[in-house]
């Protein structure tokens, strides 16, 4: 404990990296030396369903990476486990902190809890700065010309390119000032057995992804090439740069940019309408009629639809935490359209088991397939399973990777006739659009 050193603290969330990281970079430039602070935030870590969620043991082997690197600059990294308000209170109580700084975060529960940690901070009079970091545009900064927030993508997009310059993809250069790091020795440690889950096994991507941006166009669509980044995890916990990123794309064939913008598009959507979080935003869609048949769900779940690439697709995502872009939008659209299951079962099962779980990217995802969302394709537009594998997996080798029982006896029947599953579909949303 310090109680004497006036320290400002650096809070890390959704930024776990050191290099090009804004609110560091502005904390390091102030007046007192710096201590980083994470917090494993028991609001969250409480109500996830896995002992060995592979998220927690990503975050966790994370950290020792930033802790080894702030060793090397005589500094080390403050690690809590608690609940945000109970951690911060154990923070003021161990050293005089005179201000705080952290980069935003636009979902509703990070809103909420950096506003309450605001207002305790601001009545011991310390200063909380945020800054704009994990994204490009913030939610005025593109925007209709009459200040609306855009609703449909493309607009956007365009909006978002025209305003783009090298001002906004320019790095911040955090390692000019390291030499303003808060001087401590190695502060304790803390293990998942600590905070009850154990490691997961699963394997993390690298945080490569130059490589695919030059064929991204060409093969961003077929589950068994090795043509996408998946650099979701990295971008969702911050351990490479969104500037970076774009930088890296701009110049070049700009379908891999596009995804990013993609990205900012559904983070702006939720920052201006969170209701979205839970609910259709065309209220008509949550009129449905679901038939939310919990053993049909299940089949879904573990991959015993009988649809091939649906059944590939939830497999390949309960074994890496990782499903391909594709095969995303055919399961979505086989459990929502075929199956006729509410969209938030299938949102749910997605935030429990996906690495690159963002909650405004996954819930407009979802609302896109499911037709209740802003820029969605029309209801009436459901994906043909069958057609989806012979086009993008022509010759099986994605499927006979991970339903090695296909076409054998052990292979399930299809849980729903493809043409009955459709009619099925239209019908439903057709009663729930007439209610308007």
């Amino acid at each position: 404990m310090d109680k004497k050193t006036p320290v400002t603290v650096f809070w890390l969330r959704r930024d776990l990296r050191l290099h090009d990281n804004a609110g560091l970079y502005y904390a390091l430039k102030g007046p007192n030396p710096v201590l980083c602070l994470f917090i494993f935030d028991r609001d969250i870590l409480d109500k996830l369903e896995d002992h060995d969620d592979a998220r927690v043991t990503f975050i966790y082997n994370t950290l020792h990476k930033l802790r080894d690197e702030l060793h090397q600059h005589k500094s080390s990294l403050l690690i809590k486990y608690n609940k945000p308000d109970d951690a911060w209170q154990e923070v003021l109580n161990e050293y005089h902190v005179t201000a705080v700084y952290t980069n935003r975060d636009y979902e509703p529960y990070a809103k909420a809890r950096d506003g309450r940690i605001g207002e305790m901070l601001q009545q011991q009079g310390i200063t909380l700065k945020t800054f704009k970091d994990q994204i490009i545009f913030e939610r005025q900064e593109v925007v209709k010309d009459n200040k609306e927030p855009y609703t449909v993508f493309t607009p956007y997009k365009k909006k978002w390119l025209k305003t783009v310059n090298d001002f906004y993809l320019k790095s911040y250069p955090t390692e000019k000032y390291f030499k303003n790091l808060y001087v401590t020795s190695p502060l304790p440690e803390i293990s998942l057995e600590q905070m009850g889950f154990t490691e997961s096994s699963i394997q993390f991507p690298e945080t490569e992804y130059e490589h695919i941006i030059d064929d991204y166009a060409k093969n961003r669509d077929y589950p068994a090439k090795k043509g996408t980044s998946h650099i979701g995890l990295h971008l969702r916990f911050g351990t490479v740069s969104i500037r970076d990123a774009a930088r890296a794309s701009f110049d070049k064939e700009q379908t891999w940019l596009g995804e990013l913008i993609w990205r900012e598009f559904y983070m702006m959507v939720l920052d201006h309408f969170p209701q979205t979080e839970h609910y259709a935003y065309r209220p008509a869609f949550d009129h449905i009629h679901w038939r939310n048949n919990e053993q049909e769900f299940e089949a879904w779940c573990q991959g015993q639809t009988g649809y091939p690439l649906v059944d590939a697709g939830m497999r390949e995502l309960n074994a890496t935490g990782f499903m391909h872009n594709r095969v995303r939008m055919v399961t979505a659209s086989f459990l929502v359209k075929h199956l006729l299951i509410d969209w938030r079962w299938g949102e749910h099962y997605f935030a429990r088991k996906l690495l690159d779980y963002e909650g405004s990217t996954n819930v407009g995802s979802w609302q896109w397939v499911a037709g209740s969302g802003t820029d969605v394709m029309p209801y009436f537009r459901i994906f043909n399973p069958d057609a989806q594998l012979k086009k993008f997996d022509p010759k099986m080798v994605y499927v006979k990777q991970w339903v090695p029982e296909y076409g054998t006896s052990q292979y399930p029947k299809p849980i729903i006739d493809n043409p009955e599953g459709k009619a099925r579909a239209l019908k439903a949303y057709r009663a729930a659009v007439a209610k308007l």
